[in-house]
């Protein structure tokens, strides 16, 4: 089940891991897409922590909030993204969205084929969505101090053959989170470092969250009749002389 929106915020907004953990994660958004100048981007889940650096250049920025978490104001001294809706019905028209970041909203959530529905829905032609969710083999999945220790923790291939499913096609994925989650000072203090040797050494095996880019299938449009058009219709009669005192549209 969803987490509260209240207990996201106070690890995100008030605790030196959260924030630490929010810098990480939405560092390697950021890797993968630098900026979205004139796009929409939605954000599911709790998604808001890494949608800030697209406020100032993103066409439209919406933060989606499901019912079973609750709904926060978002951001702080601007004017309010945030909107709270069901897991499978976003108040979102179909084709709108040009990227969709999903953090806490999957692996919570207790229908994921919803949320996979309405993400392939909302996003439109040449869109983008990027799944953020805890690896199964990381260090983060097994404790419950963090938001990552709760619901369903994926392996690479497990989330990439769930989106398949779902008519998305992975393009990338990174990984993010490599410094163990512990309040302790001396782990607080290395953490960045540590976050940076993690990147160089592995894409994913040793991250305690996977970041999975996809795109959605699209399929050719379909239409009754021949697959190909005939370019010249076949003349069975060519060659055949035309019978005496048929002329004009009677003769073959």
């Amino acid at each position: 089940m969803h987490l509260d929106v209240l207990d996201l915020r106070q690890f995100y907004y008030r605790t030196r891991l959260g924030r630490i953990a929010q810098k990480a994660v939405r560092d390697q958004v950021l890797a993968l897409w630098p900026e979205a100048k004139g796009q929409t981007v939605i954000g599911f889940g709790f998604a808001v922590p890494l949608l800030r650096p697209y406020l100032a250049d993103a066409r439209r920025v919406i933060g989606l909030m499901p019912a079973e978490q609750g709904v926060m104001p978002w951001p702080a001294g601007l004017e309010n993204v945030s909107v709270l809706c069901r897991e499978g019905r976003w108040p979102v028209q179909t084709g709108f969205a040009d990227r969709i970041v999903c953090l806490h909203g999957l692996e919570t959530s207790e229908h994921p084929s919803a949320v996979l529905e309405e993400c392939a829905r909302v996003l439109g032609p040449g869109g983008r969505a990027l799944f953020i969710v805890p690896n199964r083999s990381g260090m983060w999945a097994r404790r419950d101090v963090t938001p990552f220790g709760f619901g369903r923790p994926y392996s690479l291939s497990q989330l990439e053959a769930q989106l398949k499913r779902h008519d998305f096609v992975p393009e990338r994925h990174a990984a993010a989170l490599f410094a163990p989650p512990s309040q302790r000072r001396a782990w607080l203090k290395s953490a960045e470092m540590v976050e940076k040797m993690g990147r160089r050494l592995s894409s994913y095996y040793a991250g305690g969250v996977i970041l999975v880019e996809a795109s959605k299938q699209v399929y050719a449009p379909t239409r009754p009749g021949l697959a190909e058009r005939v370019r010249r219709p076949l003349r069975v009669l060519d060659g055949v002389p035309t019978p005496a005192g048929l002329t004009g549209r009677h003769a073959p």
